[in-house]
């Protein structure tokens, strides 16, 4: 009971993770007239605070020394720091010149681009529909480039930053906040040089664009890490099929803003791609249930047969105990010696009845 109470918990963390991804461009459209490098900095500078007072509650500082002797994992989260960044970078950019719709599509792929990856850089084998799903992924990019007249790059950059991230991330080997305390750290002090830069030479907004503008651009930081919390204390509470099941909720959500609150156009041609897209990820989806399911199958069948093992070894043992036992105690009941007739009268006794040689009392 206890379990399925700890898996909805893990649900709605899960949920709330992905809707607050999913509605992002509503906060970031608020931002529209600032510049998106300056936004991008901002979320930088501000989120190096909020992780502080994060860690300072968990009190998770151990993994910081440790990190720190091992240049090669500080290797690592320098390009993590890198990759994300692009990734934001691009995001917020397409909220701002109205390509949300574009960029859904970017994080929709991204299963398929992480696919990719593992086949090509970690000699990965795919099983027939995730070739499949790859390969309805491939011809929906095309059929997109053909309609729009180019390729999605926006949409292949997204997918491709956050493929790399996330591989980046699994070598790591620091738990999600972790590991985006020490992504902060690596973007805070280029990115303070930027905002630094921008307030000399008097490009920057933080100060002229109002108290209101300021709060949004300070509250950055916290709109990063919420969901990233949300997110971590979903991921330890549910099986990966399902987290894998809620990413799509943030695209989806985003698709539907593009749709209805930001009114992008939606051609026949992107409409083709978009559900070529979302095919890819149906014979994805059902292919990761399908496994999982033959996988739980497989390990009652082995729980099974280990079972009966055992208790054919029980068995089996306990039979050889009871024959030991009365071999045993044939072997201990030692014969009762026989007794010597009685001596008849006349038949060597004396006339007294005693016995020759013997004594009477």
């Amino acid at each position: 009971m206890g379990n399925r109470s700890d898996q909805r918990t893990g649900l709605l963390y899960g949920v709330a993770a992905y809707g607050l991804w999913g509605i992002l461009p509503l906060y970031w459209h608020l931002l529209e007239s600032t510049n998106p490098a300056e936004v991008l900095a901002h979320r930088m500078v501000w989120s190096l605070p909020t992780v502080i007072v994060l860690l300072t509650v968990l009190r998770r500082w151990s993994w910081i020394r440790p990190l720190l002797r091992q240049p090669k994992r500080l290797g690592l989260v320098v390009v993590a720091a890198a990759a994300i960044s692009v990734n934001w970078g691009l995001f917020i950019w397409s909220v701002s010149v109205g390509m949300v719709l574009e960029s859904s599509l970017g994080y929709f792929i991204n299963p398929l681009v992480s696919i990719a990856f593992g086949v090509l850089l970690l000699r990965e084998r795919l099983r027939p529909a995730q070739w499949a799903a790859v390969g309805i992924g491939a011809s929906a990019v095309a059929v997109l480039s053909i309609g729009y007249g180019r390729v999605p790059w926006l949409s292949i950059g997204l997918a491709l930053c956050f493929a790399t991230y996330g591989l980046v991330k699994k070598r790591i080997l620091l738990s999600g906040v972790d590991s985006f305390s020490a992504e902060t750290a690596v973007q805070f002090v280029p990115a303070l040089g930027f905002l630094v830069y921008l307030w000399t030479t008097g490009e920057g907004s933080f100060v002229d664009g109002g108290v209101g503008h300021a709060l949004l651009l300070s509250a950055s930081g916290v709109v990063t890490a919420v969901p990233l919390i949300f997110f971590g204390s979903a991921a330890v509470r549910l099986p990966l099929t399902t987290v894998g099941l809620l990413q799509y909720l943030a695209p989806a959500l985003m698709f539907v803003l593009g749709l209805l609150a930001f009114h992008e156009e939606m051609p026949p041609e992107r409409w083709a791609g978009f559900l070529l897209v979302w095919a890819a990820l149906c014979v994805l989806t059902w292919d990761a249930l399908r496994t999982r399911r033959k996988g739980r199958e497989q390990l009652r069948t082995a729980a099974a047969r280990a079972a009966e093992a055992a208790g054919a070894a029980e068995a089996a043992g306990a039979g050889t105990a009871e024959t030991g036992t009365a071999e045993a105690g044939a072997a201990g009941t030692k014969p009762e010696p026989e007794r010597e007739p009685e001596s008849e009268p006349g038949s060597g006794a004396n006339a007294s009845g005693a016995v020759p040689g013997g004594s009477r009392p």
